[in-house]
């Protein structure tokens, strides 16, 4: 069996540098943090938990609360795409993940009091639910915790630039000669719906655009079918749209559904942009224009956030903002602009 000294002789490092690099010191170059990191996953290195945790006095185990209530669940790929990545990561320095559902709160338990009895040495909350009483819980209490998704400012949080992200695709539209852009929005109990209609918003005044009411529809939760049902809407009105900004990839996979069942074309008239750049955007047809979520980095990024937590036993209060970009594909044509 592979042991900590074998991974030292291999790499040419020191038992104590490769101890802080499993144990996710902050004190060690990320070239060595590599090295040893590809050393660990191509020997198969496998500490031993039991002794690690008597002589570290840490259970290596990372509680993970899964919250949102637009029913799309853990498949969604998004919230798969980022739990994923940080499991990964956090697997790297032998951490175990302890997943936990909303029965726990059914059985008047709540996430808080769960995980310091199963003794987690931190919480990592993959969130789109702006105001729940548990994760408050969880924020405000000693115990390390990494909020996904979500601003505040009493936990450590990670998520996306959501309103910038807005503020391209309205750019790149009207760098096409639109100046009809409606915005099919996400629910507004969600952070990243918030910020996206904040994000749009703000690009109209930006460029000083006369945008109806009647072009901001409301996707609800961020599927296809609300995309569609809202895409049918703007297509109703006696001046519909030349072009659509949907604060979601499946909304917008909807409004071009509904823009072909109409006898209309995408992008020839009417051009639609998504959000979050999942996989199907790139395989439909035409292949959509998105603002892409960089889903790898938050996960990365919130598991070396908790993972700093719990090695300086300390609570930090720090956010993480990840850029985001425009994927330019398909769905999107200039137009002729009157003078």
């Amino acid at each position: 069996m592979t042991t900590i000294y074998d991974i030292a002789k291999k790499t040419g490092f020191s038992i104590t540098t490769v101890s802080k690099v499993l144990n996710n010191y902050t004190d060690v170059s990320e070239k060595t943090k590599k090295k040893i990191l590809e050393a660990v996953e191509e020997m198969g290195y496998y500490p031993n938990s039991h002794a690690r945790s008597l002589m570290t006095k840490k259970s290596w185990t990372i509680g993970v609360v899964f919250m949102e209530n637009l029913g799309v669940g853990i498949k969604h790929p998004f919230f798969n795409a980022v739990i994923e990545s940080f499991k990964q990561r956090a697997e790297q320095f032998g951490y175990d993940m302890l997943f936990v559902s909303r029965n726990i709160i059914n059985e008047k338990k709540s996430y808080l009091d769960h995980f310091r009895h199963r003794g987690v040495d931190g919480v990592v909350v993959v969130c789109s639910v702006s105001d729940d009483p548990e994760v408050k819980k969880l924020m405000e209490s000693p115990l390390p915790t990494v909020i996904i998704d979500m601003h505040s400012s009493k936990s450590s949080v990670v998520y996306s630039d959501n309103s910038y992200g807005s503020v391209l695709a309205v750019d790149y539209l009207y760098s096409l000669g639109h100046r009809k852009i409606a915005h099919i929005y996400g629910h507004q109990e969600t952070y990243a719906g918030t910020e996206r209609l904040k994000g749009f918003i703000r690009a109209v005044k930006k460029h000083n655009l006369d945008i109806p009411k009647s072009y901001i529809v409301n996707g609800e939760f961020f599927s296809m079918e609300s995309g569609e049902q809202a895409m049918k809407e703007l297509l109703s009105l006696d001046d519909p749209p030349t072009a659509v900004f949907a604060a979601g990839d499946n909304m917008a996979l909807g409004a071009m559904k509904a823009i072909k069942e109409k006898g209309l074309s995408v992008p020839d008239d009417i051009s639609v942009i998504g959000y979050d750049d999942i996989e199907i955007a790139k395989h439909v047809a035409p292949p959509l224009t998105t603002v892409k979520q960089n889903m790898d980095q938050l996960g990365t990024a919130a598991a070396d956030l908790l993972l700093e937590q719990i090695n300086e036993k300390s609570k930090l209060k720090k956010a993480i903002t990840i850029p985001v970009e425009l994927i330019i594909r398909e769905s999107c044509s200039s137009i002729k602009v009157d003078e």
